[in-house]
């Protein structure tokens, strides 16, 4: 993989990437208190910096050295991830009224788990190419630009029917909580019962 195309390739994967349906579902559930598309682009933005951090420092050490994470602990990471949506979830939908609009360690801590359950798969697509070490590392930096700028637009998006008149802001702002959480609980139970079960986390021998 040559330069140009590993830098345009990581920012487009890193664009979509944002777009899955765990990180919409868990985001949702945070930027549902957020009635503004700037505040809400922000906790977007801060779950991208959380998201980036950890692939950047795991994925980036993993391609570094050559080396896949062992299967166990990356079954382990994503339940970490599934556990998390589900409590993101539940909160969400035993929330009465509106919350105080959170700050940026919720998103941040969602980000880097997030990021640490993706940096296995990540690492093992660049430990398969034939790219040197400068072009994995711009790879996985524009990937990560590419994501903090995807969740920051989604985010923006999500939050732009609050701007309608107070009553149906506030019809918004509700139903936005209910199907995050519905999404978010959802989610998290597949991915539990994919990793646990179907996987083999819990097996003798985890599926490869």
């Amino acid at each position: 993989m040559t330069l140009l195309p590993a830098l345009a390739f990581g920012f487009v994967l890193g664009l979509r990437h944002a777009t899955d349906a765990d990180h919409i579902a868990a985001v949702g559930t945070i930027v549902s208190h957020s009635r503004a598309p700037r505040d809400a682009a922000l906790v977007g933005a801060w779950w991208g910096v959380g998201h980036s951090a950890s692939i950047l420092l795991v994925g980036g050490a993993l391609v570094l050295f050559r080396i896949p994470m062992p299967t166990r602990i990356a079954l382990a990471l994503e339940l970490c991830v599934a556990i998390m949506l589900i409590v993101l979830g539940a909160r969400s939908l035993m929330a009465r009224r509106r919350a105080p609009a959170p700050t940026a360690l919720r998103p941040l801590f969602v980000g880097v788990m997030h990021g640490l359950a993706g940096s296995a798969v990540l690492a093992m697509l660049l430990i398969g190419t034939a790219g040197g070490p400068l072009t994995s590392a711009l790879y996985l930096l524009c990937f990560c630009v590419g994501t903090i700028a995807g969740m920051s637009l989604v985010t923006a998006l999500i939050a732009l029917p609050a701007r309608l008149d107070a009553a149906r802001a506030l019809r918004f702002e509700q139903a936005l909580r209910t199907a995050a959480g519905i999404a978010s609980v959802g989610i998290g139970l597949t991915m539990a019962h994919r990793v646990g079960i179907q996987e083999g986390l819990f097996a003798v021998v985890p599926t490869p």
